[in-house]
């Protein structure tokens, strides 16, 4: 049974920093993409960034480029999203995915297969 568990989320002011992390158990880690989702009250889910299973190529949203940082540790089974200079409109449920899909020029909720339950992050204004 696959299991993938977010943590890390809370609190912030703006400006400040969060790392979330995800684990993932009941598949073989390295043989899946990992991305990051959130959705905001009232609004559509939407990806944010998204590795490779090697870890050598990264996509983010434009809304996050230069602010966020994605990386995973292959043999902790784990998956980060730094987050740096967080904003207001950073406020939403993050989502942690899995798939056997990868882009580097985009990112597709379709072409992930396993989700976790979410972390919430709010960041005060």
């Amino acid at each position: 049974q696959v299991q993938v568990v977010e943590s890390g989320g809370g609190l912030v002011q703006a400006g400040g920093s969060l790392r979330l992390s995800c684990t993932a158990s009941g598949l073989t880690f390295d043989d899946y993409a990992m991305g990051w989702f959130r959705q905001a009250p009232g609004k559509e889910r939407e990806g944010v960034s998204c590795i490779k299973w090697s870890g050598d190529s990264t996509y983010y949203a434009d809304s996050v480029k230069g602010r966020f940082t994605i990386s995973r540790d292959n043999a902790k089974t784990t998956l980060y999203l730094q987050m740096n200079s967080l904003k207001h409109e950073d406020t939403a449920m993050y989502y942690c995915a899995a798939g056997v899909y990868y882009r580097d020029y985009a990112l597709q909720r379709d072409d992930f297969g396993y989700w976790g339950q979410g972390t919430q992050v709010t960041v005060s204004s």
